[in-house]
């Protein structure tokens, strides 16, 4: 009692019933509070399933019962749930309405159209109804993100829950109004979002008079859900999925609930429940017989259903609002007959011939992959698994002007049309520039101590990788960037080292200033600094050095002139992310020239072999390639510097020991153009 008179206090307002009545030609449906309503309540629209939610912060419910059957014109049932602090009051309508909603005293009265066959207003998609501010509120924050199964989701912060929100289709578009918002200048740019993967493309706000109007671009079969929570407004743009043999939408079991508790009751009798509660047209076959005892309480309709199919082993196929039952041998054997049907349809259909203009794929590539790997025009050829054609259909390739010709069944050649649509558009491009830099073997030491420890750092033995063989690093470590060298007194012929550093996009500018002063200084210089633009996916190579010549014996005896690289050599192959940073597959190896053999000069190899994820703009920086050089010098006064005992008054010896450590910088940048594929 304590905590019911606790409830029933002013500050916490109750819901005390939900009628429905049909006033004029309108369905009307009245919520009755304890307290009247400060605001009117946020609103959703839902058009499959058609559904009006309407949420109440701060409102409990004493209604007693979730469920409301009204069964008024277009109005079906009511649905009142309570979630700790807020009620929603869910509409169930026969087709989707828009709605009116006033406050009157302690009451709510919600207005919608009545009738099936009145058709809805023309707010297809969501109306969010709220109390306009009378001021203007200025928006927060415009956000995008990649959601679930590739749908694309705009959050925006709106600063006052009470913006009123109007959401609709126009064309190919998805427009969302924020009415009494302001658009602050630094949202006021257009995202382009296409390398997301998902079915939005852009994202433009604009301020127009009293209100922000945000227009989606779309492409493809879509769908849009809308919804509220507090201040912030999420619409989220996906592919449309309908699956026309599953009975409900959603996943899992979705279908209202229902109670059966029945005795030795016939399985007709049964399926005639199920078809008079969902309104389903139920067909079952003259091999559906028995009897069945069941007992089930709040069970969504669709799991019932299943359950009285599994009992009996029956199946069930949907067409549209067709239900069709029978036992599982009698469905399996009709379907192999209509797929053998249809399959000898196709052998009869006629032929037809198409030709595809591709503008960015090559027409014999698109060709092997159509005949499952064989570019041949004859049809019998290809994997089966992977064709993509007839067995009777084939494809040709003119190289000449880049054109596809294929021939097949008019269903297969929309399939393939399909298919060029989505392949042939123009891939992403990256720009990667390469910066070789020879500096003393203290400057990536003092490099990694002014940039902090906003490092990654990964460190690989190589003295011993043969060329040609990768090598997995150790673990990401969190140090600065330390260089460790080829080799270590005290430790004979131990491996040298190679290290790996990653350096965040803000730090590149600080990499350029730093390079510079290391000129300026003499301590080091740029030896070379390379740029190449490759396209996703696709190796780019950048080479520098020498090719050292010698003399080769032929099979006839006589001399002849080869070649060997002795060149520092950088594989770069590219790969852009849905989020836009980039992964660099980077095949790195530094050749000298070695000592001389009869075969010809040896070469000195250093190779790593690895994957980093950048992000855009960063810099990977490989270090711990150093270069030795040792000199020994002597001078001496004429005549008396070769006095035996006293000469060495008169000889000056110099040993120069000079360490150089060349250093790698790469910077991968990706080049937005138009029309890219995402």
């Amino acid at each position: 009692m304590a905590a019911q008179a606790q409830m029933e206090t002013p500050q916490h307002n109750i819901i005390e019933s939900v009628t429905g009545t049909t006033r004029a030609g309108l369905d009307l449906v009245r919520i009755d509070f304890t307290h009247p309503l400060k605001a009117l309540p946020v609103g959703f629209v839902v058009h499959s399933p058609a559904r009006i939610a309407l949420d109440f912060p701060g409102v409990a419910s004493a209604v007693g019962r979730s469920a409301i059957a009204f069964d008024l014109g277009n109005l079906r049932a009511a649905n009142v749930v309570q979630a700790d602090e807020r009620t929603r009051v869910v509409l169930s309508l026969r087709h989707a309405a828009t709605y009116e909603a006033e406050i009157q005293g302690r009451s709510l009265l919600v207005s919608l159209q009545s009738g099936a066959d009145q058709p809805p207003k023309t707010r297809p998609l969501a109306e969010f109804a709220g109390n306009r501010l009378r001021g203007i509120t200025p928006l927060q924050d415009i956000d995008f993100r990649r959601g679930d199964d590739g749908a694309g989701r705009i959050v925006v912060a709106m600063g006052s829950s009470q913006l009123g929100v109007d959401v609709r289709r126009e064309g190919s578009a998805l427009v969302a109004d924020f009415i009494g918002a302001s658009l602050p200048e630094g949202l006021r740019r257009r995202l382009d979002v296409s390398d997301f993967g998902t079915a939005v493309a852009t994202v433009h706000p604009q301020q127009l008079s009293d209100r922000v109007r945000l227009t989606i671009g779309a492409h493809g079969d879509w769908e849009q859900s809308a919804y509220q929570t507090d201040e912030q407004f999420v619409i989220e743009v996906g592919p449309r999925k309908v699956d026309p043999g599953k009975l409900t939408p959603g996943t899992g079991y979705a279908g209202e609930k229902l109670t059966l508790n029945i005795q030795n009751v016939d399985v007709r009798a049964l399926l005639r429940v199920i078809a008079d509660f969902t309104g389903f047209n139920v067909v079952a076959s003259d091999a559906v017989s028995g009897n069945l005892t069941l007992r089930l309480k709040d069970v969504p309709w669709d799991q019932a259903l299943e359950v009285i199919l599994q009992a009996k082993g029956l199946g069930m196929r949907k067409n549209g609002s067709v239900l069709w039952v029978a036992p599982r041998d009698e469905i399996n054997a009709r379907e192999r007959i209509d797929l053998e049907a249809q399959a000898s349809l196709e052998n009869l259909v006629t032929l037809r011939t198409q030709s595809f203009q591709l503008n960015y794929a090559k027409a014999a590539a698109v060709v092997q992959n159509l005949t499952g790997g064989s570019s041949v025009a004859s049809g019998g050829s290809g994997n089966s698994a992977t064709r993509l054609l007839s067995p009777r259909g084939s494809a040709m390739a003119e190289a000449r002007t880049n054109q596809l010709f294929v021939t097949d069944t008019p269903v297969r050649l929309a399939e393939v049309s399909e298919f060029i649509r989505k392949l042939d558009v123009p891939v992403r491009q990256v720009l990667i520039e390469a910066r070789i830099v020879e500096a003393s073997d203290t400057f990536g030491k003092s490099l990694g101590a002014r940039l902090g420890g906003g490092v990654i750092e990964r460190n690989s033995s190589i003295g011993t990788i043969p060329a040609g063989r990768s090598h997995t690093f150790a673990p990401y470590t969190n140090r600065n960037f330390v260089n460790l060298p080829a080799g270590s007194a005290g430790r004979g012929n131990a491996p040298g080292t190679f290290s790996v550093s990653l350096f965040s996009s803000s730090h590149t500018r600080m990499l350029n200033l730093e390079i510079s002063a290391l000129e300026a200084e003499g301590k080091g210089k740029l030896v070379s600094s390379p740029r190449v633009i490759t396209a996703d996916q696709t190796k780019a190579l950048i080479e520098q050095g020498e090719q050292i010549p010698y003399q080769q014996a032929t099979s006839s005896g006589a001399t002849s002139v080869s070649f060997r690289k002795a060149v520092l050599k950088l594989e770069v192959t590219p790969q852009i992310t849905p989020e836009g940073s980039i992964i660099l597959a980077l095949d790195v190896s530094k050749d000298a020239r070695g000592v001389n053999t009869s075969a010809g000069p040896a070469i000195n190899t250093k190779h790593v072999k690895t994957e980093v994820l950048v992000e855009n703009g960063g810099t990977v920086v490989i270090g711990g390639i150093f270069e030795l050089t040792e000199i020994n010098d002597e001078s001496r006064v004429p005549v008396l510097g070769e006095a035996p005992y006293l000469g060495t008054l008169f000889r000056k010896r110099s040993h120069t020991l000079n360490k150089v450590e060349m250093l790698v910088f790469i910077t991968p940048r990706t080049i937005v153009g138009r029309g890219a594929a995402p």
